[in-house]
């Protein structure tokens, strides 16, 4: 850490009673003192950076580690001082700091004046903050880093101070990039991801401050016709270009001289095909009209265009907003069909609703009770689609699926809910789950409870690039060639009925008996069922794991090789026929990214200390009719028919049973609880001895639900 004892030495004079500076503390303080103004001189004279500390400092709230890598380890504090001597400035200079697992506002101040903040972002980067004129003074200097009130584990530091204007210490060399589609030649809407030596997102300048055609974020350029150009420091960098889950990633290492311009070309491709599904981002928001965040809506149509998103709902918070004049200002209206939203936001959940017609009137967002409050939102002109947000996040004191109203294993709403919306996201890539599969059970228990709700993907991003849109998104059944023309009636009714795939960097489709598709009701086969599943990714993501389950109950799994081409697997899976009814969901998972061209995001409200990236694919639902009646039934109509036919009696119960699976039996047990009698009593227990290991299992997870 720089010297913090700075006080400038006095008059010196011949004493003969003065010791050596050795021998004296004080004089040696007072000396070095002096050194360091001197040296500091030098340095605004030479306009040199000058390293004030190259420590990385661990800030946090010691027994709270945020994540495993904190646990065990005893942070600096919770905030950090750095001192250091020079004099003061009587023109703007700049300050450059290292920073990474920024998630809450951290400020900075500089002799207790505020400069800025640290970027709220966990990805490693370079921010860069200007030093206003007079901000510095003579002597000792206070460089202050001051924690937010909530817990949040960062890595902070290097520090240097550079005197000069911190646009000029940013243009001292330039970057200018073009990013053309290998195939057909044409300039393409992109993103620009620009690391340093040690790959951490870089302080730049964008050439241009026009944003409706670049936005610039540290280390990242979203731009509309592929060129951009942005002033760095001189040193070693790596440009990626990229567009998004389907097009490929190109990477090049470039070498920046003061004073002079270096220029990249990059092509990219469109690797995963996609025909006949859109691209859909049905969670987007604005700092424009959402008032947070710092995406402005010119800036939202770049990282639209730029991510290869086709159908772009826009859900600002009880606002509809209509995104169609920011795409014809930023010219990027031929990319993507813009749709108006609204994320209704209220105190028992958020709810995006779409499509709605320009003019209409906001649904009334203070009440709490679900059934006016989604019968409202129905009724705003053009709604076609409802979907409960980021259902296991708290916000004011409610978790929508939480244990106090919902229960995971049967899908009865605890509170009285009505469950009359169409989608759930079960991937919101701005507010991950630690357990990548906790929606996804979740979503099963509602199938399971007769509820026919479509599975989304989507961002729910407010930024520019600390959460990047569309990295979570849905695949939707739809006419695709001309995306600026999307027919949005097909494309809401298509949701509607589950032909939707939700994708977080993969996609997995799957076909039943060689002709059923997501959506469809299978016939049944004669010898039993046939699931062919196909699994498609671009090179830089790969996948290890296929999943299929029916009725939520995995039945089938297989383990993948490193693939690098785009199609990861196509994996056929044969089951047994059954007597009833179920569904089949596939879902493909993988190791996340870490690069940070599309680095996968951490949890927003964690509930484990441990973070192990996945990347994911999964289908909505093929519905098979086991039973051969021409129609679907839930695990709770098969429940429901049994207990009514036998009754609660586990002699009579349990035997008629033995031919349904693990998902009846716990609606089985959720009826007979609801009957008021002990799951755990003796006739049950008694009863589950000669019982099937699948209705074993179902009863046992559903009384584990019940205290």
């Amino acid at each position: 850490m720089a010297d913090a004892h700075t006080k400038p030495p006095g008059n010196w004079s011949a004493d003969a009673h003065v010791r050596s500076p050795q021998a004296n503390p004080q004089l040696l303080r007072s000396w070095t003192s002096a050194l360091l103004l001197l040296l500091a001189a030098a340095a605004q004279l030479t306009a040199q950076p000058r390293l004030l500390d190259a420590t990385r400092y661990h800030l946090g709230t010691e027994g709270f580690p945020e994540w495993q890598e904190f646990a065990g380890r005893k942070p600096h504090g919770r905030m950090l001082e750095i001192h250091f001597t020079t004099l003061r400035n009587e023109a703007e200079q700049s300050l450059l700091i290292r920073q990474r697992d920024v998630k809450q506002s951290w400020q900075v101040q500089l002799n207790g004046r505020r400069l800025g903040s640290l970027v709220p972002q966990e990805s490693a980067l370079v921010h860069a903050l200007a030093v206003p004129p007079g901000a510095l003074r003579d002597g000792t200097n206070t460089l202050a880093i001051l924690p937010p009130t909530a817990v949040d584990d960062i890595v902070v530091g290097e520090f240097r101070l550079i005197p000069a204007p911190l646009r000029q210490v940013l243009a001292q060399a330039t970057l200018a990039v073009r990013v053309t589609d290998s195939d057909t030649k044409a300039a393409l809407p992109c993103r620009l991801t620009i690391v340093d030596a040690e790959g951490a997102l870089a302080a730049l300048l964008p050439g241009t401050t026009n944003q409706t055609e670049l936005a610039a974020r540290p280390g990242v350029l979203y731009t509309r016709d592929g060129s951009a150009s942005a002033g760095l420091l001189p040193g070693n960098y790596t440009v990626f270009a990229s567009r998004g889950f389907e097009f490929s990633v190109a990477t090049q290492a470039v070498t920046l001289v003061a004073g002079k311009t270096q220029s990249v070309t990059l092509n990219i491709r469109r690797a995963v095909p996609t025909h006949g599904w859109v691209a859909a981002d049905t969670h987007i928001h604005t700092l424009t009209k959402s008032k947070h965040g710092d995406a402005t809506e010119d800036e939202r149509m770049l990282t639209i265009a730029g991510e290869g998103i086709e159908l772009a709902v826009a859900t600002d918070h009880n606002f509809h907003a209509d995104h169609r004049e920011a795409a014809l200002r930023t010219r990027t209206s031929e990319r993507f069909t813009s749709v108006i939203g609204n994320e209704v936001t209220t105190k028992a959940g958020h709810f995006n609703a779409f499509p709605i017609q320009p003019g209409s009137a906001i649904a009334d967002f203070s009440t709490t009770n679900w059934p006016a409050l989604l019968a409202g939102i129905r009724a705003s002109p053009g709604v076609q689609v409802i979907t409960l947000n980021h259902p296991r996040d708290m916000h004011s004191g409610f978790i929508p699926l939480g244990p106090a109203s919902f229960n995971p294993v049967s899908g009865a709403a605890l509170r009285g809910q009505e469950v009359s919306f169409d989608g759930l996201e079960v991937v919101t890539s701005a507010a991950m789950q630690s357990d990548i599969m906790l929606l996804f059970r979740d979503w099963f228990a509602l199938l399971n409870h007769g509820h026919r709700v479509t599975a989304l993907g989507s961002s729910d991003t407010h930024d520019v690039s600390r959460f990047i849109l569309g990295q979570g998104r849905t695949y939707v059944k739809c006419a695709d060639s001309n995306p600026s023309a999307i027919n949005v009636d097909a494309a809401c009714r298509s949701l509607r009925e589950g032909r939707a795939l939700v994708s977080l960097g993969l996609l997995a489709n799957l076909v039943v008996n060689e002709r059923f598709g997501i959506g469809d009701l299978a016939l049944r086969g004669q010898r039993g069922v046939t699931a062919v599943v196909t699994v498609l990714g671009p090179a830089w993501v790969q996948a290890d794991r296929l999943e299929l389950f029916a009725n939520g109950v995995r039945v089938a799994e297989q383990k993948l090789p490193p693939v690098r081409g785009t199609t990861k697997a196509r994996v056929t899976f044969k089951l047994p026929r059954l007597k009833h009814d179920f569904y089949l969901v596939a879902i493909a998972s993988g190791p996340g990214v870490t690069a940070p061209v599309w680095e996968t995001p951490r949890p927003y409200q964690p509930s484990s200390e441990t973070f192990t990236p996945r990347v994911l694919g999964a289908t909505n639902p093929v519905w098979v009719d086991g039973d051969g009646d021409g129609k679907f039934d839930s695990a709770r109509a098969y429940a429901q028919q049994l207990v009514k036919l036998h009754g609660t009696d586990a002699a009579k119960l349990f035997p008629a049973l033995t031919d349904y699976d693990e998902a009846v039996a716990a609606q089985a047990a959720s009826l007979c609880h609801a009957a008021g009698k002990d799951l755990r009593s003796v006739e049950f227990m008694h009863a589950m001895r000669t019982a099937t290991r699948s209705v074993q299992r179902g009863w046992v997870s559903y009384a584990g639900t019940v205290r």
